[in-house]
């Protein structure tokens, strides 16, 4: 055997051996960092939607915290009352907001048990 050939076989066999670790060793180091990568996008979407959650959770929290219903003995007839009250659709036989603000006006009171206010 001539020591060219021998001398290229060594070589082949470190070039080769370290082909294999440098193939090895990148592609754990690229798992590694999508990982890592994968874990910062995770938090940072988390923190983005726990932000948004708390501020709505907030607002719903107050607007949707139903109230103990009490008995409405006092109701003033405007546009922009939200619901008109049985006992004022008992008395007066109209049933939509719209009708009775435009058969009494708008700011005619009705009160439980007493008579109806003139109508306009």
């Amino acid at each position: 055997m001539s020591p060219r050939a021998a001398r290229v076989s060594v070589e082949d066999v470190i070039l080769h051996a370290v082909e294999t670790v440098a193939e090895r060793t990148s592609a754990a180091i690229s798992r590694a960092i999508a990982d890592i990568m994968a874990a910062r996008i995770d938090d940072q979407v988390r923190a983005q939607v726990a932000r948004a959650l708390k501020g709505r959770g907030r607002r719903l929290r107050r607007t949707g915290a139903a109230r103990a219903r009490a008995d409405i003995t006092r109701w003033v007839a405007d546009r922009r009352a939200r619901r008109v009250p049985n006992f004022v659709i008992e008395q007066t036989g109209l049933k939509t907001k719209k009708q009775i603000v435009a058969k009494f006006g708008d700011g005619a009171t009705f009160e439980k048990g007493k008579p109806l206010p003139k109508a306009k």
